[in-house]
């Protein structure tokens, strides 16, 4: 049996800032965004190349609460670059070494940047090894 990760409810304050943050910054796909009834919007996006989801919402968590989920890229230095150019303050490229956190690029599976949403929710970029 699969058990497959599709969908991560992101609480947010503010549903139009949050999803121009998503769409228009991080450059994510709008699946759909849908007025359920007038107190409830369902805003769901997908980052390029992922097959799971998020799903923007008041949520039974407080928004900024979400810390850590990870985005896997295959250049961490050109992922930096492109929040970087696209307005996201994101923090610099670096890894886990003898002293704790230490900027620059690890070996595999150890460099990452990090960002945060308008909510305070924070994201992880990392590294994944190259194929081959």
């Amino acid at each position: 049996m699969d058990w497959k990760l599709e969908l991560v409810p992101v609480p947010v304050t503010d549903l139009d800032k949050a999803r121009h943050f998503y769409a228009e910054q991080l450059g994510w796909v709008v699946d759909h965004d849908t007025r359920v009834s007038a107190e409830q919007r369902i805003i769901q996006l997908t980052p390029p190349g992922s097959d799971c989801s998020i799903v923007l919402g008041v949520a039974p968590t407080p928004p900024g609460s979400i810390q850590g989920v990870h985005l896997v890229v295959d250049d961490i230095e050109a992922a930096h670059a492109a929040l970087l150019a696209q307005g996201v303050p994101a923090g610099p490229v670096h890894h886990y070494g003898p002293e704790g956190v230490e900027e620059g690029r690890g070996g595999d599976w150890n460099s990452f940047v990090n960002f945060s949403d308008p909510d305070g929710n924070g994201w992880t970029v990392q590294e994944r090894p190259s194929a081959g």
